[in-house]
């Protein structure tokens, strides 16, 4: 039986390898069959066929016959669709709880405590990272204004403000609500105005006017740069710089503060 590639590479999302999706495609094609009879037709070898069977039987795939020679039944796709969908939220729930169960212990402490010291331990030339797609980057943002103590800097573009939104307004308004102060910039128009005034519900906006950039600061400790004009690359294309350095941080927070003096604040942008 010739089953084409890409067919069998759709079977393994139903939690099977490249010997288990042959069997039991072939198994389906019959019906009925012995281990011997299912190596011939899926070409899988005879020494590996009764291993891959009895991993399809555990797995509820199919149901082994009594009698001799032993033969395997094939149970209906529609079937074994539920038992997979079933087989994999038992498993979550499992792994959920033993998560929650992990929270009860002393091995966060210990291993956030780990962490700590050896990020002291490292040379802070050697804590940046290159993030590659605008999603990636996106994800470094929100860790960052997840543990934000004291302040938030964003600059972006006028295309970049209402993304903001989306993406990290809610982790933004949780930061605002700590006490966190937010300062966002950006070159405010019509197209924006409505973004503007919902991060302005826990954030201070105000009018970037000619200068295109995309960085954010945290704590005067963290940066994250945008390397490309988000108007000109593709999301996938878009890449970020995190740097984790105070010295340079506050450095360019000290530059910020300077321009932010002239910038205006949204109720007064035209």
């Amino acid at each position: 039986m010739i089953v084409q590639s890409e067919f069998l590479k759709k079977i393994k999302d139903f939690g099977l390898n490249s010997y288990e999706a042959k069997i039991w495609t072939a198994l389906l094609s019959r019906g009925v069959s012995t281990a011997g009879e299912l190596s011939d037709i899926a070409n899988v070898p005879r020494s590996r066929s009764y291993d891959v069977l009895e991993s399809l039987e555990k797995k509820g795939f199919i149901v082994m016959k009594i009698g001799k020679p032993i033969k395997y039944i094939a149970v209906p796709p529609e079937e074994v669709l539920e038992r997979v969908k079933k087989n994999i939220t038992v498993e979550a729930e499992k792994q959920s709880k033993a998560l929650d169960e992990l929270k009860k212990t002393d091995i966060i402490d210990e291993l956030k405590l780990l962490h700590t010291k050896g990020v002291d331990l490292v040379d802070p030339t050697e804590l940046t990272g290159a993030l590659k797609g605008r999603a990636n980057a996106y994800n470094q943002l929100d860790l960052m204004f997840k543990s934000a103590e004291e302040s938030i800097v964003i600059v972006t573009t006028a295309d970049g403000l209402p993304r903001k939104m989306d993406t990290h307004g809610r982790m933004l308004k949780k930061a605002a609500e700590r006490g966190v102060k937010i300062l966002i910039a950006a070159p405010l128009n019509v197209k924006n105005k409505a973004a503007a005034e919902s991060l302005a519900d826990f954030a201070e906006v105000r009018d970037m006017k000619n200068v295109t950039a995309r960085f954010t600061i945290v704590d005067g400790e963290e940066v994250m740069f945008m390397l490309m004009d988000d108007s000109q690359v593709h999301p996938t294309y878009d890449v970020g710089i995190w740097i984790n350095t105070p010295f340079f941080s506050a450095a360019l927070s000290s530059l910020f503060q300077l321009a932010w003096k002239e910038m205006k604040p949204l109720a007064k942008a035209k």
